[in-house]
């Protein structure tokens, strides 16, 4: 079993370094692999509302064997609960699911900017938080313009940014803004989604020197790059290598030769996207 390092969040939380992303589990399949990802050594299970398996996740949580200050568990504000009072609704329907009384991560899903109410969705965060219902807050998919909006109206910035992220998209721009101001990013989608990434001849090339697989190369390259990837798989054999990534390190110019793999984005734009 592999358990991962952690990291210290501007809060002062600490989260491990990579999770299991659920997404698109459900039922029994979702409360399988998330009990086998607490025996491979996952600690952080990365939900949402929108994906329709918290209960199953809370009933891997409370069946797991692991204790509930073991488990960093994280969920996601919906499009359709934008809004103070809508936000706290959804956040005491999903701890419902989820049978647990706080979350560790609570996370704005999408910005919608064209609904504009997601300052007040991050207000009610805010208070969440205050409240000790919620360790840590944190958005997804949000561009350095929404936080700027965010932390001009509050004062207050996301501790984490959820965003896709993977050698074809590599975000360059704002991973550097969000270390300059201390915010998190984490990645999903780590191995590119839809992509014929892992064929690509470089990160073959790296995999093939280190004696590892073309995933485990493109996620060291995310924690190489100070980014927290929280990889799906329905495999239980993919899901103990997504985590074995500690025994090797890949060298600068590899690094460069996979960052220098961009296309673009293969998920929504923040701008324009909605998911509700």
């Amino acid at each position: 079993m592999t358990t991962p390092p952690t990291h210290v969040l501007s809060d002062g939380v600490t989260i491990p370094v990579v999770g299991f992303g659920t997404y698109p589990l459900e039922g029994a399949e979702a409360e399988a692999a998330v009990r086998d990802a607490f025996e491979a050594g996952y600690r952080l299970i990365d939900t949402a509302a929108s994906y329709g398996n918290e209960a199953a996740v809370g009933r891997a949580i409370a069946t797991g064997g692991l204790p509930r200050e073991e488990v960093f568990l994280a969920t996601k504000v919906r499009g359709s609960a934008h809004g103070y009072d809508e936000t706290r609704r959804a956040f005491a329907e999903s701890t419902e699911r989820l049978g647990v009384n706080h979350l560790d991560l609570y996370l704005i899903h999408w910005p919608l900017p064209r609904l504009d109410k997601y300052v007040d969705s991050w207000r009610a965060l805010i208070d969440l938080r205050a409240e000790g219902l919620v360790r840590s807050i944190g958005v997804s998919n949000f561009t350095d313009r929404h936080i700027d909006r965010l932390h001009e109206e509050t004062g207050v910035l996301p501790s984490v940014n959820q965003i896709e992220l993977h050698p074809r998209f590599p975000q360059a721009h704002l991973r550097a803004t969000h270390a300059a101001r201390g915010i998190a990013v984490q990645s999903w989608s780590p191995l590119g989604r839809g992509s014929e990434l892992l064929a690509e001849p470089a990160v073959v090339a790296a995999a093939d020197r280190h004696g590892v697989t073309p995933a485990q190369v493109v996620l060291r390259w995310h924690l190489q790059l100070g980014a927290l990837p929280i990889p799906k798989s329905g495999s239980a054999e993919r899901r103990r290598a997504n985590l074995d990534l500690f025994g090797f390190t890949l060298a600068e110019e590899e690094i460069a030769a996979l960052s220098a793999l961009e296309r673009g984005r293969t998920g929504g734009d923040p701008e324009t996207h909605e998911e509700f």
